[in-house]
Parts: structure tokens; sequence; C-alpha cells
């Protein structure tokens, strides 16, 4: 029996034990909160000290401001809200002059409104004022985000803004899109799946089910710049990774920060040095060997998936046709080796890392 063959024959049983790990994360599922249950574009100002925000990138304190936005009922709300910066390269003034911010509301205020139970909110802007090429990166990792939506409701959710901020100190505004990010503690409440946070695991303390799914995904997107089982120098586990989960479930990986990765190509992006690759747009399998025996789950989700992550493309109108194209093109690409036995034998079963299963 060829491979290919014999992966197929056991997908019934695999995807069995993926809807299992899936229960496991989320015996009763929650509707994830207002902010995040529609995927319209919501426009929002934010008023506040930005010039200092940019030149002093305050990561510890939070700089007085307000937002305002139209809520789902028509009315205009203001409230007030704490802006810090956030995040490590995109943080860096030498990677972006503008940085990632996190926005701080006061639950009080956000009662019964779009934000109610946002507290510490990530926020993903353009890296660099009034450049387009930065800001479709970050609709591209907009999109990236929805494409792991698709594949399982154990993942991050977002919501696309328009942000105009006013700056009070230089009278100045400028707008970019952002993304908001779905808080891990939010995310953790939503999928029944307890927040861990160690130094370190190994593969075989992750859920394998899921792991596999995360690595065949990170294949897709031409991602090389995570780890699911360390974190970076001097932090804790797990790089681009955070862990949910336990003993009974295995430890979920959940994935973000996905602009170093060939399917959002931003464009300071350069591929992990560790690897040797000509570009981010590089794939390269980082899965296990030891949970090879999952692909067949994994791929079958992915071909259940094709055309929704198509339509994603489509359907997003704020994509300029570039991008639209290369995005389209990144996931040809995918689907032809997934979809050819040898080229999937080639590229991902035995591009495996670890000691392979006989």
């Amino acid at each position: 029996m060829s491979l290919f063959l014999s992966l197929t024959v056991r997908i019934a049983g695999a995807l069995t034990l993926l809807g299992v790990a899936a229960g496991a994360a989320a015996q009763t599922p929650a509707e994830p909160d207002r902010l995040f249950q529609n995927h319209d574009l919501l426009e929002i100002r934010i008023v506040g000290p930005i010039t200092t925000l940019t030149r002093k990138r305050p990561d510890d304190e939070d700089l007085p401001a307000t937002a305002t936005w139209t809520d789902s009922d028509g009315r205009t709300v203001e409230v007030s809200v704490g802006l810090r910066t956030r995040g490590n390269y995109r943080r860096d003034r030498k990677n972006c002059t503008f940085p990632p911010v996190r926005l701080n509301f006061k639950s009080s205020e956000v009662v019964d409104t779009l934000f109610e139970k946002q507290d510490k909110l990530k926020l993903v802007s353009n890296c660099k004022k009034s450049s387009s090429r930065y800001e479709q990166a970050v609709l591209r990792e907009y999109l990236s985000y929805r494409f792991l939506n698709v594949l399982t409701d154990v993942s991050y959710r977002v919501r696309l803004l328009r942000v105009t901020f006013d700056d009070t100190e230089s009278k100045r505004s400028h707008d970019s899109y952002a993304f908001a990010i779905e808080h891990k503690d939010r995310f953790s409440k939503r999928t029944n799946l307890p927040i861990v946070e160690i130094p370190g695991t190994t593969p075989s303390q992750l859920n394998p089910v899921f792991a596999n799914l995360m690595s065949v995904f990170g294949f897709l997107m031409g991602n090389t710049d995570f780890s699911q089982i360390a974190g970076a120098e001097g932090e804790n586990c797990c790089h681009n990774v955070n862990l949910y989960g336990g003993e009974a479930t295995g430890l979920f990986p959940v994935p973000y920060d996905f602009d170093i990765t060939g399917m959002v190509n931003a464009p300071y992006a350069s591929p992990n040095p560790r690897f040797n690759l000509r570009s981010v747009r590089h794939r390269l399998y980082r899965g296990r060997c030891i949970n090879n025996q999952h692909l067949p789950a994994s791929l079958e989700k992915f071909a259940q998936a094709k055309n929704t992550l198509y339509a994603l493309v489509e359907n997003q109108e704020q994509l300029s046709s570039s991008s639209r194209k290369n995005m389209r093109s990144y996931l040809n690409s995918f689907f032809k080796i997934i979809e050819d036995p040898k080229a999937f034998d080639k590229k991902i079963t035995q591009a495996c890392s670890g000691t392979r299963l006989r």
C-alpha cells in the first residue's frame, strides 16, 4: 500500500480524534465577545499624546487618551482608554516608525458596548505611517488569523479596524488599518482551556492532533518564526505561541504574530537564519515526526477549508490587486503540494523533525 493511500484510509479515525481534541478544548463552546462576533470594518478614533507614544514607546505605563466609535445600535460611544506600546520586533524604532499599541479600557465604561469585557486589547497597526505597502501587510496578517479561524475555533479571534490616531501634541492625525486580537484571558474562557505559563515543554506533552494541525498551518503560512516548545532567549515558552490546556487534554500550542511569514511577506520580513532559506516565501515544514500519524486529519481539514480560504482573499475588499494575487498564488502553491502524493511525502512527511516512527 502506498504511503499516500495508507494515510488516506486512516482519515476517518484521525478526524474522529481531531473532533475529540476539539471537544476537550471547548466542552461547551462559547460565543466570542461582541467585538469579535462579526467581521465588519469598525472605524474608531483615538485621541491622545501620540507623539509621546511614538518617541518614548512606553510599555509599562499607560498614556491617557480617549476612544470614540459608533456602536452596533448606532450610538456614538466615547470612553477613556490607556495607551502603551507592546511587542518586541515591531516596537523597536529601527524596524517600525509607528509601534504596535495596547489599549487599556476601564471595564465600567464599556459595559453594553462593542468593547464590553475588553480590558487590555492588542492592536496590530501600520508599521510605517502613510505607507500602502505596510498597510497591505496589516491586512494580509489579519486574513492569516481568519484562515486559522476557519480551521479551528481554538485560535485567536480578530476584528478589522480603521483607526484615526489624533495627536493632541502635534495636532496632526493619521489613519491606519489595524486589527484587534482577542485577549488570552478571554480566549481561555471561550475555549475552556486554562492558560499555561512554563519555561518550556516537550513535543510529547502537546496535544498531538492539534500540534500537527498547527504545524501544517505553519507550512501553509511559510512560517519558521515560531516554536511550540521553547521561548526565545530570556522568555517563557513559547516563541510566538501561547500554551493552553493541561494533563487531560495535552497542551494546545496556539500561534500568533504572522508578519514574518511568506503569506504576509511584510516589507521588513527576512527568513530565520537558522534554516538557511532564500526568503520568507520559501516553505519549510517544522512538524514533528511523532505526529505524522495525524497528518490525514490535518490534511482533510485543509481540504475542507480550501474554498473558504480562497473566498476570504477574494472578498476582502481592502486588499490591493497585488496583495490578492500574491496571497492566491501562495495558497495555490500550498495546495499543489498537499494534493500531490510525491510532493506531500517529500515536503511534509519526510521533512518532519525528530525520529521517524516505523
